[in-house]
């Protein structure tokens, strides 16, 4: 059986993820099984998803995935290089022969040069000496790039060119052998407004803030499952609820806690450290801490790591194990294949794993992420905790 591998949020899953799911499956054949690593009810811009990661895995297998697992939590909200390496890790060890990504550009061999250029030593120095100018990295990036590549770095210009670019990287410095599939993205841009009928999944969010219904773009189940965690009291999750909790631990961390957070590099843990203790709002904390060279998202991945507990010691390395969120009759066969070959331990009920540390660690991280969730839900009857350590896959019916 061919396997064709999505790394994936989903936050909602929407018309173009849809189209995304059917260009890969007639890229590799109709039997082809589609297997998503997605990642967790917090993601990688720093927030917390707008559904339970359990309600967005359901609606990938109800809208043809075949097998959805997790990304854990600590590469779920890291850099889009540690959260490729992580999505792509995870592929390799489930058995996939290709990975599907969409991107603005199209071209699979054009994203791979790139990513090629910025896996050699040189240009990573250069890009570094460029750095110190006191640039952010994207800027250093480009500019290095446009030396060497002359007009193919404005592909990094758009944001899921960057991310495939990632995956590129990520495989080629593993030595992965899945073959890249790239599919031009369809409709509305990345946190852009609907196009061709298709609103991007930040539109959709949008749309549900101010309270209108986002059916013209999503799929029948999956707009299914958003109404019913809607009618539960479970969503729509607004990532704005957290903030007086954020604010709680920011305030209660240590030095050494801030020193320990990811990409606190370059003395960058202080002056948030400093911003954290001092400022009344989260967005002041983050603002006051920005600078020309950091961005608001990885100031953002910080303030969520420290909620969550996670350290750049969690990030090192690979996911260490595979956990089941949601499958199909052929995602049966995939797991089957991958317990077979042993490369990770396969988790579908998480209170009879048995995990060595450090999987252990990071396993108790996903389950505290999904305790501090469900504060969240709009419903206080619905935020009971200790849901991760029972939670069984979702099974799409016969």
């Amino acid at each position: 059986m061919n396997i064709t591998g999505i790394i994936c949020e989903y936050n909602p899953f929407h018309l173009g993820h849809l189209r995304q799911m059917e260009a890969a499956r007639a890229a590799s054949g109709p039997d082809t099984a589609i297997v998503c690593v997605m990642g967790g009810d917090f993601v990688q811009r720093g927030e917390a998803a707008v559904l339970s990661r359990h309600a967005r895995a359901e609606m990938a297998v109800r809208c043809g995935a075949d097998l959805v697992v997790g990304l854990p939590v600590p590469w779920a909200i890291a850099s889009a290089e540690r959260f490729a390496a992580g999505g792509v890790a995870l592929l390799d060890a489930l058995g996939a022969d290709s990975i599907a990504f969409g991107c603005e550009c199209g071209d699979a061999g054009r994203l791979r040069a790139v990513a090629l250029e910025l896996l050699k030593g040189e240009t990573r120095e250069e890009i570094r000496r460029e750095l110190r100018s006191g640039v952010s990295y994207p800027a250093a990036r480009e500019a290095v790039l446009a030396r060497r590549l002359g007009g193919e770095a404005e592909l990094l210009r758009s944001p899921n060119n960057i991310l495939a670019v990632e995956y590129l990287k990520a495989m080629a410095a593993s030595g992965s052998a899945m073959r890249p599939l790239a599919v031009p993205r369809f409709g509305a841009s990345h946190d852009g407004a609907a196009s061709g009928g298709v609103a991007s999944a930040s539109g959709i969010r949008a749309m549900l803030r101010r309270g209108e219904d986002p059916a013209a773009f999503m799929p029948a189940p999956a707009l299914d499952v958003l109404r019913r965690e809607v009618e539960a009291g479970r969503g729509p999750v607004r990532p704005e609820a957290a903030e007086a909790a954020i604010l709680y631990r920011l305030r209660t961390m240590s030095d050494q806690d801030f020193q320990a957070l990811p990409d606190g590099g370059e003395g960058l843990w202080r002056r948030f450290m400093s911003c954290a203790r001092s400022m009344p709002t989260l967005e002041q904390v983050l603002e006051g801490t920005k600078t020309r060279r950091y961005a608001l998202s990885r100031l953002r991945r910080m303030a969520t790591a420290a909620y969550l507990g996670v350290t750049a010691q969690n990030q090192a390395g690979k996911p260490p194990y595979i956990r089941v969120l949601a499958l199909g009759e052929r995602g049966r066969a995939v797991l089957r294949t991958a317990r077979r070959a042993g490369a990770l331990p396969v988790i579908t009920k998480p209170a009879a794993a048995r995990l060595d540390a450090p999987a252990g660690e990071i396993y108790a991280l996903d389950a505290l992420a999904g305790d501090l969730y469900a504060l969240l839900y709009p419903d206080p009857a619905r935020r009971a905790g200790g849901g991760e350590w029972t939670a069984s896959p979702f099974i799409m019916p016969s």
